[in-house]
């Protein structure tokens, strides 16, 4: 194995980072719905032979940090040969909600398995009782169709009575047809990309290189977890309710810090909620990747992310609880809203141990809007997905940024004229909500405001967070302000709701304003 040189180590890491970059650009670039096109809802990893991760995009981490464990399910129930193509969604399989679909292709070179490329992208529908499948729903059963792992290409050969079984069960099976296409590009140059790297100077000498980038990042993160005192560090937040009439559904966590020396971390979510009747039940992939993310934050912003950095990490979560709920529970907001509580819920933990580094929270909330209908206009069926920036925590060296994703999501806010070219509806008012960041030292980051004009009957779900509980600030700093979602028929404000399935007329207005992010410090 070449010597240990931390220069040569960022090499390899650049090299390798590279190649789902480049797979996230393709998938941009070739996809039909707003949602990836504009959003980019998507996230491409690498993984060897063993299905370790070995480089990642800077995509979104509840994808990419659930992935891990898809691979460890699924590289013992399949075999592989060059050509092949695994399509998958099922969130009690290491996904993270039904409409997250996960490709992956195996990479060989010289005969030799040698890796892995996938590639997740949030698909607009999948089926299900709603439009964009992420209903109310009380069983998995409601949110769509649910996909084991199977191939959907077989030596280069696309599995046809497969895809049409799927495209038979949504309800916009021309653009998911093409975003599945474009996943599939996107695999295709991945493996190449990854066969001319690991041509050049030789496989062998690239699978220690995949040892030495994993050691290092391991090293790094357990120097990084070092820096926890020792203790256990206990936090509580809550999620608003589940849309089906559970309120005040606590996430706790203790997180411990050994006084071993060897940098190793547990989270334990022992006392958190019991999963739900409503469908913010979380897979334990999800829960995972809420904690590698933190982890992740600890480290440098240019430190490699791969397998090495999740070695020094336990997780406890038990299951039948909304952190490792068990099939047939709902889950399609454990995915976008749980993981974000949890989050809130390890950071508030962490700011007793290191109230120098950690950040007030954030918005907490993805803000998912999801409606679709029929287009007269058109002449065909639509549905749209997207979730909306808010405020940012503050941090004991900044202000919180405002109109910005956080934590878990890492999208952009589709623009107005994408929207309004490919959908009836009307965007009226799109602004940042002034003043909405919790006041401090330090003041969190402001939410947005952005009201819809329907132009057709449609159906509208939503499903938001932090509209009853607000952000916590800290150390002194103010909460953020809670957001509120406003409901207009026939100029009447119809409804205020956070979770619901509504069905509206043409000229409804909807206006959603999102949290701003908790405060840091006393105000002098």
């Amino acid at each position: 194995m070449e010597a240990y040189d931390p220069s040569r180590i960022w090499l390899y890491h650049e090299r390798l980072s590279a190649i789902p970059e480049e797979m996230g650009a393709v998938l941009e670039y070739a996809a039909c719905s707003p949602n990836i096109k504009e959003r980019r809802d998507y996230s491409c990893a690498l993984f060897d032979a063993q299905g370790r991760l070995v480089a990642q995009a800077a995509h979104i981490p509840v994808h990419l940090g659930a992935m891990p464990a898809l691979m460890a399910y699924l590289l013992p129930r399949m075999e592989w040969q060059a050509g092949d193509m695994a399509l998958t969604n099922d969130p009690y399989h290491a996904g993270t909600h039904l409409p997250d679909w996960t490709l992956i292709a195996p990479v060989f070179v010289e005969g030799r398995l040698m890796g892995f490329v996938a590639s997740r992208a949030h698909h607009a529908d999948t089926g299900g009782a709603t439009p964009g499948s992420m209903p109310l729903a009380t069983e998995i059963y409601e949110e769509g169709l649910r996909i084991p792992p199977v191939k959907i290409l077989q030596g280069g050969e696309l599995n046809e009575p497969l895809l049409e079984m799927i495209l038979h069960n949504v309800r916009t099976p021309d653009e998911r047809r093409g975003d599945l296409m474009a996943q599939m590009g996107a695999n295709q140059v991945g493996v190449r990309r990854l066969q001319e790297l690991l041509s050049t100077e030789g496989v062998t000498v690239w699978g220690e290189r995949f040892e030495m980038l994993m050691g290092y990042s391991e090293q790094l993160m357990r120097a990084a977890l070092r820096q926890i005192p020792p203790g256990e560090y206990e936090f509580v937040d809550h999620l608003d309710d589940d849309g089906r009439g559970s309120r005040a559904l606590p996430i706790r966590v203790r997180v411990v810090a050994p006084a071993d020396g060897e940098g190793t971390v547990r989270f334990d979510f022992t006392g958190s909620a019991p999963q739900s009747a409503g469908g913010l039940n979380a897979p334990e992939a999800v829960t995972r990747a809420a904690c590698y993310y933190v982890a992740r934050c600890l480290l440098p912003e240019d430190a490699p992310t791969n397998d090495g950095c999740w070695r020094p990490i336990a997780v406890v979560a038990p299951a039948g609880t909304i952190v490792n709920a068990q099939p047939p529970a709902a889950v399609a907001g454990g995915n976008v809203e749980t993981s974000q509580r949890i989050v809130d819920a390890i950071l508030g933990a962490l700011a007793q141990a290191l109230p120098d580094r950690i950040p007030a929270a954030s918005q907490g909330t993805m803000n998912n809007i999801l409606f679709g209908g029929y287009d007269p206009q058109r002449g065909r069926a639509f549905v749209y997905y997207e979730t909306l920036a808010g405020g940012a925590g503050a941090h004991p060296d900044a202000d919180g940024a405002s109109a910005i994703h956080t934590h878990m999501t890492n999208t952009r806010n589709t623009p107005i004229e994408a929207l309004e070219s490919a959908y009836p509806v009307r965007v009226l008012e799109y602004r940042i909500a002034e003043r909405t960041g919790g006041a401090g030292t330090r003041r969190g980051g402001d939410g947005i405001v952005r009201t819809y004009q329907f132009l057709t009957e449609t159906t509208l779900t939503l499903l938001t967070e932090r509209r009853r509980r607000a952000p916590y600030g800290l150390h002194g700093g103010k909460p953020g302000k809670r957001g509120q979602n406003r409901l207009h028929i026939d100029g009447e404000v119809d409804a205020e709701v956070g979770k619901g399935v509504i069905r509206v007329p043409a000229g409804a207005i909807l206006t959603v304003r999102t949290p701003g992010g908790g405060g840091w410090g006393v105000r002098v």
